[in-house]
């Protein structure tokens, strides 16, 4: 992290089918070794998916699972005198969509399931419907935000 300017974030490219950057985020994400039209031929067969079970335009699904997994509070540890402390803190926006994604992806490919597409939107499905793993890994993470509010105090 440079010390004297602030780092420039990059502005992301809408994606090219639903014109959404936090669709192109999700490729991003879901990409490996720079196989980028396999990332998208991915999140679009689930995305077809998502539409054919749920009878929903699936950016609307995929815009409230987002939602659902978002977290608002989360911990950070902090040293004071020789003891580390879980501080709970608010996690601002582009923070929150990092975190959601993320946990979105890990849990999809840690699914059970015959393809990725197949897995990516089985998940995404249970995060619509507030199930799921990373709808749990949410509410975990304020649920120990809400154990330690006593140690508030402690931000700066």
């Amino acid at each position: 992290m440079p010390r004297r300017n602030k780092a420039t974030k990059r502005v992301i490219p809408p994606d090219p089918i639903y014109g959404n950057t936090t669709v192109t985020s999700l490729v991003n994400r879901i990409m490996m070794r720079g196989k980028k039209s396999t990332a998208e031929r991915i999140v679009y067969g689930a995305f077809e998916i998502m539409e054919a079970q749920l009878k929903k335009p699936s950016l609307e699904i995929f815009d409230q699972a987002i939602k659902n997994i978002m977290p608002v509070l989360e911990v950070k540890p902090r040293r004071v005198g020789g003891a580390t402390y879980q501080v709970p803190i608010e996690v601002e926006g582009g923070r929150r969509l990092t975190l959601a994604i993320r946990w979105l992806t890990n849990f999809s490919r840690a699914r059970h399931g015959h393809s990725m597409a197949e897995k990516l939107a089985a998940e995404l499905i249970d995060a619509y419907q507030r199930q799921g793993a990373s709808v749990k890994k949410r509410e975990d993470t304020h649920r120990m935000a809400e154990a330690n509010k006593a140690f508030a105090h402690y931000r700066w």
